[in-house]
């Protein structure tokens, strides 16, 4: 039989947020064990870094110009001809998804066989004006199994976090509640469930470690009273003009009290500490079924959060804290040949995930992917032909961006204001010094410019006459082709 596959996926994860690669204070001891005994992909990038976006690279294997997102754009149908779950059910595998989608309709299979639901607190779908087909009561799994166990009055919201803010506190039920541990739970039910005479693909999606930020009491104690590294700051930061956007609870920037990023920043490393937990969890009961061996496992996120990182927070921006993902593939039963325990340093993507996962179990890679399979690169140490470079973007207001980076320089432009930065990751892997005036680099600079006109050329939006890049054009959420 095929091997099984499994993707596990966690929400605004950071690419650094691993003891394994060099974190200063978090601690990930399975992640870490499953990067050390397998492929640990240190330049792993979100094209797109926001939910939306980036699970849509994830489920098609598109690039964002063809699967149509570009921002953070709800509401928009999923209509995709080929996606992972689709190719996996075709090749004989039982599909099934449990957490979070994030696609509209929220209940649309997207080729799964199943859907067991969490995708967290919506705005979006929360409107009491919505129909009852999108109705967040209606449509999440999870909320119900919550009134199940905790009372019928429960709510998401009860603990007072909001969806996208910095504020934190420990979780105020039982930590068997928690969304990360109901994931789990219902993984595992699955390998009760499931039909054993065929493989079969597990996608596990995690809502943690975007906020709510709410771990359970044990992983907020275990951060924080510790002496936690300070954010990275680099020399272009504005200071003199954040503090007053600090008072916003779901700030995109700002300074904030020392204690209050102490406790985001506490909350937030004991939110991927408890789902490090809970993998173990899965990895005992797959052990368990007999099937740990006869499956390839591949750990990733959607984005990261810029955490504090030069005064900003949350995602969408090109720097590192929230395009940069962790990027793991775990293969204890040795189906991929090459030598397990190893960094590669080639620039990967999240569309990258489709074509690798159906190369590894030998099932045809259909003509409307982008991505490319990184099973060469794990079974040939000597393989040279790889991608130069990623492009990457996002919608963002007066902060829409595109970025060039081939995982050890990165180049970016803001289309509205025409600002431009560079940074040599190999010397700053943090971005703490801009370029793009040091005449040391123009050479470099142009390139990448050029790379990026390139990319542009032809694109509704019109950033760029395929000469040089335009400032001001309008930035849009969704690519016509997939609104109408």
């Amino acid at each position: 039989m095929k091997p099984n596959v499994i993707l596990i996926m966690v929400d605004q994860m950071r690419g650094d947020c691993l003891g394994i690669n060099g974190h200063p204070d978090i601690e990930t001891p399975n992640l870490d064990m499953m990067a050390k005994e397998g492929f640990n992909f240190t330049k792993a990038y979100s094209a797109v870094p926001s939910c939306i976006a980036a699970r849509a690279a994830v489920i098609t294997g598109m690039k964002q110009k063809n699967h149509g997102r570009v921002g953070y754009g709800e509401g928009v149908a999923w209509n995709y001809e080929n996606t992972i779950a689709s190719e996996f059910a075709k090749a004989g595998y039982h599909t099934q998804c449990v957490g979070k989608m994030h696609v509209y309709p929220e209940r649309n299979l997207c080729g799964f066989h199943n859907i067991v639901l969490h995708n967290g607190y919506f705005k979006f779908s929360r409107g009491r004006d919505k129909s009852s087909g999108t109705q967040f009561e209606q449509c999440d799994d999870y909320l119900k199994w919550f009134k199940e166990k905790e009372g019928s009055s429960v709510d998401l919201a009860d603990i007072g976090l909001d969806r996208n803010s910095w504020v934190a506190r420990p979780w105020g039920y039982p930590e068997q509640s928690h969304p990360t541990n109901w994931v789990v739970s219902e993984s595992i039910d699955f390998l009760r469930r499931r039909d054993n005479t065929k493989p079969f693909f597990l996608k596990m999606s995690f809502v943690r470690p975007h906020s709510p930020l709410d771990p359970p009491q044990f992983y907020y104690d275990q951060y924080i009273n510790e002496d936690l590294a300070e954010p990275f700051m680099g020399e272009w930061c504005d200071n003199d003009k954040e503090v007053e956007y600090g008072l916003d609870i779901n700030t995109k920037k700002g300074k904030l009290e020392k204690k209050a990023l102490k406790r985001a920043r506490a909350a937030y490393y004991g939110s991927i500490t408890h789902i490090d937990h809970q993998i173990r969890r899965f990895l005992i009961a797959l052990d368990e079924y007999k099937e740990l061996k006869n499956s390839i496992i591949l750990f990733t996120s959607d984005h990261g959060d810029m955490m504090g990182d030069h005064n900003l927070f949350r995602k969408a921006l090109p720097y590192e804290g929230s395009a940069k993902v962790p990027f793991i593939i775990y293969d204890p039963g040795n189906h991929i040949k090459g030598k397990h325990g190893k960094n590669l340093e080639e620039v990967v993507e999240l569309m990258d995930i489709m074509p690798t996962l159906l190369d590894c179990a030998d099932i045809e890679i259909p003509s409307t992917v982008d991505g490319a399979s990184l099973k060469d690169l794990m079974e040939d140490e000597e393989n040279t032909n790889w991608r130069e470079y990623i492009h990457g973007e996002h919608a963002y207001g007066e902060d829409s961006n595109h970025y060039i980076t081939n995982g050890k320089q990165k180049y970016l432009w803001f289309s509205q204001t025409g600002r431009e930065q560079y940074f040599d990751l190999e010397k700053d892997p943090h971005e703490l010094k801009d370029l793009i005036n040091e005449e040391n680099y123009q050479e470099n600079i142009n390139h990448f410019r050029e790379l990026l006109i390139s990319e542009l050329e032809g694109r509704e939006e019109g950033y760029t006459d395929g000469e040089k890049l335009i400032v001001g054009r309008k930035p849009v959420d969704s690519l016509s082709h997939i609104l109408s």
